[in-house]
């Protein structure tokens, strides 16, 4: 999701997201930005949102060991919505929801478990930590512009991200693995690059 800053920069805050591709993504980032400027975040989907991890080399051989267990799956995006307790202004999904609780509950294991705030519900954060009088003006005008999405608001989800959060809340990729493929290849070495 961003640069690599340097060790001190890392706190103990790991996600798994599943990147979504263009043209989609693009219009997204754009969406994000008009919403909430500054904020350069890829567009994503969270299968495990944010959790400290104990010992984050055991958790990244756990996913690696079960992400290719699941196949890869459409998903496609709803309409505009708002989760009424914290104010987030997100895009839902539609078609494929089951598949990412099923990813979310499977991958949450041994030292990927975490007591989440929320009940997990697929979705793509359009704007998050909104002031109370921003939120009518923003959400009329995340609503306008998904409704001109000129193409399909669909995606594949064929691979997963290990990612590590900052204290500036910019987020680095740390290791990627494809679904359905359980003896591919996967990316990224995390000895030595982790806080612990």
């Amino acid at each position: 999701m961003y640069k690599d800053p340097g060790l001190w920069d890392r706190i103990n805050s790991y996600a798994l997201v599943s990147y979504i591709p263009e043209p989609l993504a693009g219009f997204l980032d754009r969406l994000r930005q008009e919403l909430v400027p500054n904020c350069f975040l890829r567009a994503h989907v969270t299968v495990l949102p944010p959790r400290e991890v104990t010992a984050p080399e055991d958790a990244w051989r756990t996913l690696k060991n079960l992400i290719p267990l699941y196949a890869p799956f459409e998903v496609r995006m709803s309409d505009v919505e708002v989760f009424p307790v914290s104010d987030v202004i997100y895009v839902g999904v539609e078609k494929g929801s089951e598949q990412l609780r099923h990813l979310h509950d499977g991958l949450a294991v041994e030292g990927l478990q975490s007591r989440e705030e929320f009940a997990y519900h697929p979705h793509v954060t359009l704007a998050q930590d909104l002031k109370p009088d921003e939120l009518d003006e923003l959400l009329t005008v995340a609503r306008a512009r998904w409704a001109e999405v000129p193409f399909e608001k669909t995606f594949r989800i064929e691979k997963l991200v290990f990612v590590q959060n900052t204290r500036t809340n910019e987020w680095i990729d740390l290791a990627e693995c494809a679904l359905g493929q359980p003896d591919s290849e996967v990316s990224g070495e995390l000895t030595g690059l982790l806080v612990r």
